[in-house]
């Protein structure tokens, strides 16, 4: 790493002057396979963007680590000299450091393969690089679908953590994000005069009850322990003081660390949502739109993380709280157990940026850190041999 400390930083910054959107990332995809290619290995395609590629004993035991590849659509505002070059798309939440950590592990093993041979590694290595992370028809169910998960026996992945300071790893075992589904609730009625409520169906009245009493009633439904949220961000309806609307239509999102609740939470937002609307008269429609599970973190993966951080520095080990944040890395855990970390990218002075922001910056020395802390889960394995 000292070695190629520049070069590695180089490939992050090209990544984020030339972001893509999801299911978009050719270029991307031409980049990663082309640095890889150099470093004398052998990528394969994925069916639409992103692209696997594998390094190790053939008949060793098969470990992956997942960077995702896709960008946002928010225009930058960091005034960095390797800002956005792409009007409207910028990475908000590190997947340029994710790729690029996935990116430098692959070629660091190569060279390591080079020098030392295939046999000096403990286990096969798979590299996955994965398109569409951040929409609700996520990569991650494609990539699974096309065989990137064939053999693997463990999977791990790393989150950027603006709240860590760069070099602290944060580890949960357990449910470490929460299932993210998208609520919209539309309301209609004949529509009236605002003076004359009772001979029509208010529907903002019907809206107020709803945005009020359901994650009231949530909390009496479901096990506060499960960590389940319900919140909205869009109310629309109406356009004027005097006038009761024909439709008002509500947005928000259903939240949960459990996977049952997930499972079952369409059900309860449809008798509850129900129960609140009947008595006002409006009609009324559900449009639920499943999202994510939560990341549940397999308690093997990560003890071999957190080992991984402690042979390097101890002091560098957190433990990461749970989130409300959706992540789509989950759907690998559907299948084959595994583990996400928390990488600390706070560079310690300032304000703690948010994900997401189009003035986050990240401090790129959380790269290195990365490459590190994934070489040191390969090395667990040589360990328990």
């Amino acid at each position: 790493m000292h070695t190629h400390a520049e070069d590695v930083i180089q490939w992050r910054r090209h990544l984020h002057r030339n972001p893509e959107l999801s299911h978009l990332e050719n270029n991307t995809t031409d980049f990663l396979v082309r640095i890889l290619t150099e470093h004398g290995l052998n990528p394969q395609r994925l069916p639409s963007t992103g692209a696997t590629v594998d390094i190790g004993p053939a008949h060793a035991p098969l470990v992956a680590f997942r960077g995702d590849i896709d960008a946002l659509p928010l225009t930058e505002a960091t005034g960095l000299d390797y800002s956005s070059e792409i009007p409207g798309v910028m990475h908000a939440c590190g997947h340029d450091i994710h790729a690029t950590i996935v990116l430098g592990l692959m070629c660091a093993l190569a060279d390591y393969v080079h020098r030392e041979g295939e046999a000096a590694l403990p286990v096969r290595v798979r590299g996955i690089f994965q398109p569409a992370e951040e929409v609700m028809d996520g990569g991650a169910i494609d990539v699974v679908a096309a065989g990137a998960l064939h053999e693997v026996q463990q999977i791990f992945a790393v989150h950027c953590e603006p709240k860590l300071r760069v070099g602290q790893i944060g580890v949960r075992t357990g449910a470490i994000t929460s299932a993210s589904d998208v609520v919209e609730i539309i309301l209609r009625g004949p529509g009236g005069h605002t003076s004359r409520p009772h001979l029509t169906a208010d529907l903002v009245h019907a809206a107020g009850q709803v945005v009020t009493q359901l994650p009231a009633l949530l909390t009496r439904r479901v096990d506060p322990r499960s960590g389940t949220v319900m919140a909205f961000g869009a109310i629309n309806g109406g356009a004027t003081f005097n006038a009761i609307p024909q439709e008002v239509r509500i947005r928000g999102t259903f939240r949960t660390a459990q996977v049952g609740v997930w499972r079952q939470g369409e059900d309860f937002l449809r008798e509850l949502v129900g129960q609140i609307v009947a008595p006002t008269g409006a009609e009324l429609e559900i449009r639920y739109t499943k999202g994510v599970p939560p990341v549940i973190n397999d308690d093997v993966c990560t003890a071999l993380m957190a080992q991984a951080v402690k042979d390097v520095d101890p002091v560098a080990l957190k433990e990461a709280p749970q989130s409300s944040g959706g992540e789509d890395f989950s759907w690998y855990l559907e299948h084959v157990p595994g583990s996400m970390a928390r990488l600390g990218s706070w560079s310690g002075t300032g304000a703690k940026p948010d994900l997401h922001q189009p003035d986050i910056v990240f401090d790129e020395r959380c790269l290195t850190v990365g490459i590190r802390l994934f070489a040191g889960v390969i090395d667990q394995y040589r360990a328990e041999i």
